[in-house]
């Protein structure tokens, strides 16, 4: 099978796509930004050929490269795992006659007002929402559904550009600073109390070939808004508990609403008074070195798993749910640089239940709290108990501190 990887260079991890590939038998042609002389070496050796483009999200660009590989012979698969990529990778895909994930699909799950207005028209519970590039619209939704509400990008990942209102000081604001006061589109949603988490899968031709199921502590937005917590996320081996199969079940009509095929999916979940709620979807791998905890904790290569179900629509092997794996944010206590860590000997302590970790020497500058999970110094473990794995990582949360000038 021959498969075009959209920019296997950046970010950094993009890497481990090309390479599961090549391990699954694919023939793997790569498009990106940098120019062929300056791929890393073991990039090279992976890739039969490689285009080099001005943007990979730009239409015009990836089209001409893409007839240029199709003209060297036969193309089975284009595919893209980062988000910013995925609409013109489908754009691309459907002109060409490439099989893969549809625009319409990528359509819905990057328009978070058409994504969740397709899954109440599927019964999926979801939140009241909105698109709207009408201030007035805005006031008026608002005054309908009530606060708190949530303004952010239609096509927004993670917590960038969301602003939470609980008042009509706080609506004005956000209205202005989100830029919709001067025509910007974006979506205004209802907020959803409650426990927030995701649910991630391997997709072949719509059925779920292997999911993993995480926790946030605490949400996401409150996280990357407050500098004093050490937020956390945990992917949990108890995935086989009774507790889990409404997530599953919900997760499986998403998948089916939105004609998801051969894909990853990242799908995020509220769960609180109101019951389980779906919040939004990427059709695509999780950020944030979300599957290097499953690989830690499934003892499984979960890239390698991808590239099965991308070349061969089949798993090569299940994961052993041994561990429960985590990360845990360290933020500094103010912007500067890094001046000291605190209680940092504590590492010493549960080295064998650390998996890896990143701290930035003494000295080097901070990045800001909404740099978001994997931003400044951070840690992550594994334990085969997931109450074990929370108290290591609240401890961590506790004990190491580090300290900015």
């Amino acid at each position: 099978m021959h498969v075009i990887f959209v920019e296997p260079c950046f970010p950094y991890n993009q890497r481990q796509f090309v390479r599961a590939l090549k391990a699954a038998g694919a023939t793997v042609t790569g498009i990106g930004e940098i120019p062929k002389e300056s791929l890393p070496d073991e990039i090279k050796g992976w890739l039969t050929h490689y285009e080099q483009v001005p943007s990979v999200v730009h239409k015009p660009s990836m089209m001409e490269a893409v007839k240029k590989v199709q003209s060297l012979g036969w193309v089975d698969r284009l595919e893209a795992t980062v988000e910013a990529h995925i609409m013109a990778a489908a754009e691309v895909r459907e002109a060409r006659g490439i099989p893969g994930t549809s625009v319409r699909t990528s359509h819905l799950c990057r328009d978070k007002p058409a994504m969740k207005e397709a899954l109440r028209e599927a019964g999926i519970p979801c939140a009241q929402s909105l698109g709207t590039d009408s201030a007035d619209d805005c006031r008026e939704f608002v005054a309908s559904v009530g606060y708190p509400v949530i303004i952010k990008p239609r096509d927004g990942a993670g917590a960038a550009g969301t602003y939470k209102c609980g008042n009509d000081e706080e609506l004005e604001n956000a209205i202005v600073e989100s830029r919709l006061a001067d025509g910007a589109n974006v979506a205004v949603e209802e907020f959803i109390e409650g426990h927030e988490g995701f649910f991630d899968t391997i997709c072949v031709g719509g059925e779920i070939m292997h999911h993993f199921i995480t926790h946030y502590y605490p949400g996401v937005l409150e996280a990357m808004r407050t500098r004093w917590i050490s937020p956390q996320f945990i992917a949990t081996n108890r995935v086989a508990a009774e507790g889990y199969d409404e997530v599953r079940e919900m997760g499986k009509k998403v998948i089916d609403a939105l004609g998801i095929g051969t894909s990853a999916t990242h799908m995020e979940w509220f769960y609180g008074p109101k019951g389980l709620k779906f919040s939004e979807i990427g059709c695509r791998p999780p950020g944030v070195g979300a599957w290097d905890l499953y690989c830690a904790g499934n003892e499984m290569d979960v890239y390698k798993e991808w590239a099965m179900a991308i070349v061969h629509g089949r798993p090569s092997q299940q994961p052993s749910r041994r561990y429960s794996a985590g990360l845990i944010n360290l933020r500094p206590d103010r912007d500067g640089r890094i001046a000291a860590y605190e209680g940092i000997e504590l590492l010493d302590q549960i080295s064998d239940h650390i998996i890896d970790h990143h701290l930035p020497p003494v000295g080097a500058p901070t990045q800001p709290v909404e740099a978001g999970y994997m931003a400044n110094a951070w840690i992550r473990v594994r334990h085969p108990d997931y109450d074990g794995l929370r108290h290591i990582l609240n401890t961590i949360g506790e004990k190491v501190q580090v300290r900015a000038r």
